[in-house]
Parts: structure tokens; sequence; C-alpha cells
């Protein structure tokens, strides 16, 4: 039997699929040939009585599902035993690359009262672009489907990772944080040029700025959280900063307690890495009530700041004293302004490692340590 004509070329499939799912349930649905490559012992007969679907809806997204609702004519409604679903990532020139880019997208549902959820981690990716588009089918005796015309077809946006995916995170990166070690400086490298133009057009204050791409695909603050990055990792033999830098030859140093202390709130942001054996985490230490602390606070897991795994500030005998974990490369976004004054810049001895620099780096997504169960 001939397989169906397909409208909407632009992103429907070609051809059937080459297996549908028995007994598939609501929360199961599962996935059938990317190119519908049709078996020779079924087919798939198209007939014009069955409901097309129109006025598609889509609502409830998260990182990783989403729920899609339709209106139908009533006509023949009640034949219908199946839903067929064209999922796929909508090309651009600059979409990301992921270890799963090439599974199938083509998916069959049993009939269910809509909405519908549509989830699964292993073909959905967090703040991605997607076209889709329905069909409806009945499911015929020996095998077969009579299938409606598909659908027009609908583009939407995954969500960022919510704050119950970070926790997952956090409890990963909590893992291999290994012990403290004590510091007294956060520093920041830049070359000299643009230590020179904060103090000719920003009177002296280095300025927040928005966050890019670096890390998981799916974290909240690329792209939105405004702030500045430090550094605080120090040398295990020196205690001090390290001399190299991929970021410039000049550093400016501030003591800690000038951007971290109790008048601060600290969130967890990120963990990744870079298909490298060394991990980062990303935090952001925020002014209690700035907007940054209000951002953070929506979206981030926030951090005990006497006591968490990676950065810690407390008191002891009237001296505030500081900590950082010692196994991950600790990325800290200030999100206020900070004034040059506070602090000193200086030339560095060191080299200029450019392979260590994270700027808009990509999170490898088949690492164990630093991925979780959803879109990547």
């Amino acid at each position: 039997m001939e397989a169906p004509r397909l409208a909407h070329t632009m992103s429907s499939p070609t051809s059937p699929c080459e297996e549908v799912i028995k007994n598939l349930s609501l929360e199961a649905i599962q996935l059938c040939d990317r190119d519908g490559n049709k078996s020779q012992d079924s087919g798939i007969a198209e007939m014009e009585e069955l409901p097309v679907p129109h006025n598609i809806k889509i609502s409830n997204i998260t990182c990783d599902s989403f729920k899609i609702s339709w209106d139908m004519n009533s006509k023949s409604k009640d034949r219908i035993t199946h839903y067929f679903i064209d999922l796929n990532k909508k090309e651009n020139k600059n979409s990301n690359k992921f270890k799963h880019k090439d599974v199938p997208t083509k998916l069959v549902a049993k009939a269910v009262p809509l909405p519908m959820t549509v989830r699964g981690h292993w073909f959905l990716s967090p703040r991605t672009e997607y076209t889709v588009a329905v069909q409806t089918a009945s499911k015929q005796v020996d095998g077969d489907y009579v299938v409606s015309e598909w659908s027009e077809i609908i583009e939407f946006c995954t969500a960022d990772y919510s704050k119950v995916h970070l926790t997952q995170l956090l409890e990963k990166a909590e893992v291999i944080a290994g012990r403290m070690l004590k510091l007294s400086v956060f520093y920041r490298n830049q070359h000299k040029e643009y230590f020179d133009y904060i103090r000719e057009h920003h009177g002296n204050a280095m300025q927040p700025s928005v966050k890019d791409n670096s890390g998981s695909h799916g974290s909240p603050i690329s792209g939105k959280l405004e702030g500045i990055f430090f550094s605080c990792n120090t040398e295990f033999n020196t205690g001090k900063p390290p001399q190299d830098s991929p970021y410039g030859r000049y550093r400016f140093e501030v003591a800690a307690e000038k951007l971290f202390n109790p008048n601060t709130n600290l969130y967890f942001g990120d963990f990744y890495c870079m298909y490298t054996a060394y991990h980062y985490v990303i935090l952001v230490i925020a002014p209690v009530g700035s907007p940054g602390d209000e951002f953070c606070k929506q979206r981030l897991p926030q951090l005990n700041i006497k006591d968490n795994k990676f950065l810690t500030c407390d008191e002891e005998d009237g001296v505030m004293v500081y900590h950082h974990a010692q196994d991950v490369i600790l990325e800290v976004i200030y999100t206020d302004p900070v004034d040059l004054s506070l602090g000193t810049v200086a030339e560095i001895t060191g080299h200029q490692l450019m392979s260590l620099s994270t700027a808009n780096a990509k999170k490898d997504p088949s690492c164990k340590t630093c991925n979780i169960s959803v879109g990547r």
C-alpha cells in the first residue's frame, strides 16, 4: 500500500515510520526511524476522512518536556487510535551540535485525552528551538494505518534548567570538589587595554556584562545574568593565585572580604567540563537585595556562605577566613560594579595559556561526571 502524500515539506517526514511501537502509553512515547523507511510487511493508507489537527498549542514547556494540544473536527474523530508527531530541531547556522543530534524525531503515541505530555531527554535538549507537526491515525486490523494530512508546522523553544535540575548538577559537583584550601584574594586577568578603558570611560569601575554561552546548554545564567568574572583558585604549594592566565597579562587583585562577606549571597550556577579531566564550577556572588540577587533567587540554588563544598566565608577569632575547593576550577561571577581602587592592578610573570580559556566553551555532553539525565 502506498505511503501518504505529506504536506508541509519543510519539516514533515518524507515517508512513514519503519515500525510503530505497540501499546504505547502517554508516559512512554517512543521513536521511529528518522528517515521513515517503510518495512515490507507494513503500510500506511491515506484517507481524507480522518480529522486534520489544527490550532496547535504548546504549553508547560520545560527543558525536556512540553504539553501539546490541538483542535479537530468531530467527523471520524472516534476512529482515531494514534497520533503521529514529527519533532525536529529548527535548523540555523548557529545551532549547537550535540552528541545525540542524529536521533530519530518521529513520535508515535496512542490517542489519549489532550493536552498530551511529550517528554524524553534522549531527544529534547534545553534552550533549543523545535518545529512540530501532527497527524491523526487509525490502526487497522491488519496492522496498517490510515492517516490524516499533516497539521500546520508550529515552532517553540524548550526552557532552561530549573532549580531542580541545577540541584542535581550541584550534588554531582559536590562529589568531586575535594578538600578546602585557604584563599585571601579574588583576581581578574585582562589585557592592559581593558583596564585603561575602564579608567577612561567608566570612572575606574569595572562594569557587569552579560555572561557568555559557556558551560551547560541549559544553564539559566548564560546570555542573561550580568556580572564580572573573577577567579579564586590558589596553587597548592604557595597558597597564592597562579601566575599563568588565558585572559591577559594584567591582573586585578582584591581582598576576598571586599566582594564576599555576610552582606552577600552565594549561588550555584553551573558544573561542566570541556572534554578534559578537570571540571569547572560557576558560582555567583550577589550583594543582598541587588538586582543580581533577585535574578538568582528565582533561578539558582542558594548556598550557605559558611558551609558548602566550594567557597566559604566564616569568622575565626574576629577575622574573616576564606576557603575554596581544591579539585574544581571555580569561576566566580560578581553581579555589581567593582571599583579598581578596591584592589591593585599589576602585570603577571607567567604565561598566557589560551588553551585554558572558557569563553563560549561547550560542555562535553558525554561526560558522566558533570551531566544529568535531562536534555543536554
